[in-house]
Order: C-alpha cells, then sequence, then structure tokens
C-alpha cells in the first residue's frame, strides 16, 4: 500500500482544512437558508457516543502526540476557539482546543468537539482573523457532524474497521511517523469514496465556517488571503506546504472563498495583544531551529503599532530566557511588567525568571501581590503552585492544586504539580493518586490502576480515603471497560 497516498485520502477524510471544493456563489444573505448537509448521521453515532469516542481518542493523542501543554498557550486557543463557537449554530458537544507541536502546517478535528491545531499555523497565519478562519472551518465540521456522516457512508458503502483504525488515523495527524507506522491496509479499499463524500463536507465546512467567522467580529477576508498565500507557496515552491500535499486547493475552492467573502460586510479588525504574544512564544519556545524566532522578525515588530512593539519586546525577553541571560530577559520584561502588572504573559515569564535564578521567594511575592491564589486565572494558579513548591512551601501548593484539579481535571499540568507537592510532604499516597490521574489522562489505565491499588494499601482499612481509592479504581475501570471497542485487534 502506499502509505503517502493513504495518508492523503485520511487526512482528507478527517475533517481537512484545506481540501478540495466545489462551491457555487451564493449570496450572503441566503446563505443560512442553505441545506445543512452534515447534521443528520443519527444513524451511526450518538452525540454520546461521539463524545466518548472523543475521549477515548485524546488520551491516546496525550499519549503519543507531542501535544503542547503550556497554560499561556492553552488559555489563548481555547479563549480565541470558544469565542467562535459563542457564533456557532448547531453547537451539540462542549469544544476543547489542542496545540500540537509540529512544524507542517495543518489542523483538524475529531469525535467530541476536539479541534487541534499545528504549531506552524502560528507560523504561517499574518493575522488573528486568518488563525481564527482555520478554526471556523473546523468548528464547521464539527458542528454537522462529518466524521459521524463519513463512518457512516462507509459503513453503508463498504464497511471497513473503521472504529479500531481511528485512533491511528489521528495519531497520523498529529504525529506522522508514528501514525503511519500504526495505519491498517484494511483502510485501502474506500479511499476514492472518501474523496467523494468529503468533497460535500468540504463545502458545507466552508460556508458555514465564513459565517462563524463573521459573526464572531473577525475579518471574512482572512479566510481567502489564508487561501491564497499557501496557494502562492505552493505556486512558487518546489516542495508545497504539508497540508496542500493532504488538502488540494483548486482555483474554485479559492474563488468561491473571495466570492463569498466580498458579499459579506467586512470587519478591519488588528490583531489582538494576546494573539501576537501567543504568535511569538510558539516560535520561540515550540519551533524548531529552522522555523523559530527570528532577529528579523523581532525588528520588524518593533518598527510596528504599540501590540507588535510590545509583541517583539515579550520576544526578546524570551531569546534572553532561552539563553539563560536571566539578567538581560528582567531587564527587558520589567518595564513591561511596572506598566501592566496583572499581565498572565509578563508575570508567566517573570516567575520563570525568578526561578531561573533562584529566587522562589521574589515570585511567591510578585504573584500573591496580584491575588493570583484567588484568580479564576489558570495560569496565575500554576505559576503560583509552581513557585511554592520552588521555595518549599508544597502545603501552600496542595491547597491551590487540590482546587485546580477538581475545577480542571483534564489538565496534566495540575495533577503532576500536584504529585511534586505531596511528595515534598510526604504523602506518599496522596502523590501516587496524583500520579494515577495524570497516567489515566493518556489512557495508561493499568499503570494508574496499580497507583491507586498502592494508595489504598496504604490505608487504614475502612478509612475515608481508602474508600475513594477504591471508588476511582472502579471508575477507571468502568472507563477501560468502555474504551475496549475502541482498541485495534
Amino acid at each position: 500500500m502506499d502509505t503517502r497516498f493513504t495518508q492523503t485520502v485520511l487526512v482528507v477524510l478527517l475533517l481537512g482544512t484545506l481540501s478540495a471544493s466545489a462551491l457555487a456563489p451564493v449570496n450572503a444573505q441566503t446563505q443560512d437558508q442553505l441545506p445543512d448537509i452534515g447534521t443528520t448521521a443519527g444513524g451511526t453515532l450518538s452525540i454520546a457516543q461521539e463524545q466518548v469516542m472523543g475521549d477515548f481518542y485524546l488520551r491516546q493523542m496525550r499519549a503519543n502526540a507531542p501535544l503542547i501543554t503550556d497554560p499561556l498557550l492553552t488559555q489563548y486557543i481555547n479563549q480565541l476557539g470558544k469565542r467562535l463557537v459563542a457564533n456557532a449554530y448547531s453547537v451539540r458537544t462542549p469544544f476543547h482546543f489542542f496545540l500540537v507541536r509540529n512544524d507542517a502546517i495543518n489542523a483538524f478535528a475529531f469525535f467530541g468537539g476536539n479541534v487541534v491545531l499545528h504549531s506552524a499555523l502560528f507560523r504561517e497565519t499574518d493575522t488573528e482573523s486568518q488563525l481564527a478562519s482555520v478554526l471556523a472551518h473546523e468548528i464547521s465540521h464539527v458542528t454537522q457532524r462529518h466524521l459521524a456522516r463519513a463512518i457512516e457512508d462507509q459503513q453503508r458503502n463498504a464497511p471497513l474497521t473503521w472504529v479500531g483504525a481511528l485512533g491511528s488515523i489521528f495519531l497520523a495527524m498529529a504525529n506522522p511517523t508514528m501514525g503511519i507506522a500504526a495505519l491498517s491496509g484494511t483502510l485501502a479499499g474506500a479511499q476514492q469514496g472518501a474523496i467523494s463524500f468529503t468533497q460535500a463536507n468540504e463545502q458545507e465546512a466552508d460556508r458555514i465556517g465564513i459565517q462563524v467567522l463573521q459573526r464572531s467580529g473577525f475579518d471574512p477576508e482572512a479566510m481567502p488571503d489564508f487561501l491564497q498565500k499557501l496557494a502562492d507557496q505552493s505556486r512558487y515552491s518546489s516542495k508545497p506546504p504539508e497540508m496542500l500535499l493532504t488538502h488540494p486547493l483548486p482555483d474554485s475552492r479559492l474563488s468561491d472563498a473571495r466570492n463569498r467573502a466580498n458579499q459579506m460586510t467586512r470587519n478591519i479588525v488588528q490583531s489582538s495583544q494576546d494573539y501576537l504574544l501567543a504568535k511569538v512564544r510558539t516560535l520561540g519556545m515550540y519551533s524548531s531551529k529552522d522555523y523559530g524566532l527570528t532577529d528579523e522578525r523581532l525588528e520588524r515588530y518593533s518598527k510596528g503599532n504599540v501590540r507588535e512593539q510590545m509583541a517583539a519586546k515579550y520576544g526578546r525577553a524570551l531569546q534572553f530566557y532561552d539563553a539563560k541571560k536571566y539578567a538581560e530577559a528582567r531587564n527587558t520584561i520589567q518595564p513591561l511588567l511596572a506598566k501592566d502588572p496583572k499581565n498572565v504573559w509578563l508575570l508567566d515569564l517573570m516567575t520563570d525568571i525568578d526561578l531561573g535564578q533562584n529566587m522562589s521567594s521574589q515570585a511567591v511575592a510578585r504573584l500573591e501581590a496580584v491575588n493570583a491564589a484567588q484568580s479564576k486565572n489558570p495560569v496565575l494558579l500554576l505559576n503560583l503552585a509552581n513557585a511554592y513548591v520552588e521555595s518549599n512551601q508544597p502545603a501552600q501548593a496542595s491547597k491551590i492544586l487540590n482546587r485546580y484539579t477538581f475545577t480542571y481535571p483534564d489538565d496534566p499540568n495540575g495533577w503532576n504539580l500536584l504529585a511534586q507537592a505531596n511528595a515534598a510532604q510526604g504523602l506518599r499516597d496522596e502523590e501516587l493518586s496524583a500520579r494515577a490521574e495524570s497516567l489515566a489522562l493518556e489512557g495508561r489505565f493499568d499503570q494508574a490502576i496499580d497507583l491507586l491499588s498502592n494508595a489504598s494499601s496504604l490505608q487504614k482499612l475502612g478509612s475515608l480515603n481508602q474508600a475513594r481509592y477504591d471508588a476511582r479504581i472502579d471508575q477507571l475501570r468502568q472507563l477501560q471497560m468502555a474504551f475496549s471497542k475502541f482498541q485495534r485487534n
């Protein structure tokens, strides 16, 4: 089997951001009257089933793909995504947005409202509206239930072991080397049907996505602008962007997207400060050397508007910090923080600088001064908890992290820090319990159950803590049983 062609087909099938489309120009006023072809799909999967499958595949992705768990970037893409979701129709499930470390341009969505962006999108998008256009397209795939419809169509026309193979497909998108190695040859039989089916999906996702983009206050021209940028890269390069290898871009799609945008009221908006800081942070911390944060970009930003100038200084401070030039990093960031003492981007970096210089007590004092412990901002809570751990105040850290993990049980950062804090206090059972939760988030249930069993054995027979650990073991076993049907044979 030609694995490259198989990868192409699978990525196109599974909600490709830039796959082929044959839209007919439609007046913007009548777009909402077009039929929603993707909202049926009830014969194969219920919404509840999709959510269970989404939970399973997300755990597999945490275990095997290079997900970025940076609290600042996670917060930013989720705020951006949920702004778009608030203006989408037919939303039947909560949405969660993730960033994977990958220098190739791509994005995809899967069951349960999970949307994954490659970090390269920050490099290649020129504006926040362009990044939002990619998200809007993926959100529309989810709301229209295109993946459920794809499975329904394939089961009807060419039954395959879809459930068992989907995990490998998702992994192939996020981490091509590992994913392709795991793909089953049973998928080869329905390649052409998959391509034909997804063309209709792409038509709908384009049409609905550009409406979501505009309703959310972004520039609808951003969608065709980004497509044009990719097309230009393909035209003048011997190796086109990876996204265009897996998602063909015919002239019809580009022209139709432009026609739709031209018929809409244009929102001329500047990229937010958060977008520029996220862009600089991603390039500086989560890109390979060939695609990282360049002096040229920072120099260009330093001559731009006020937001770009701040991003340039933030980027320069990141470079100093990465080179362990902590004094230079502090001198660069301190004037910005003095003007905006509650800015989470600046507080996060200054905390890292403090810890790098073994000044944990100063980090604690700064975060306490902005009342971080009572904040609802996960970035501040994690920074303060980490600073407490580093300043040998693990009990204070545990107080924050016990609340944090209750509010954000799906964030591995909270559980990993809590394990450290409990270990520092000699609370072996609590340490094992926190480590077990982190393993469970990666679908490593056997290991998680072993740790919880050990934690239970450390407690007095019949105690409340022992009952709590045993109850959690039962919950994980039930999850393990529910997920067993999705495992590949």
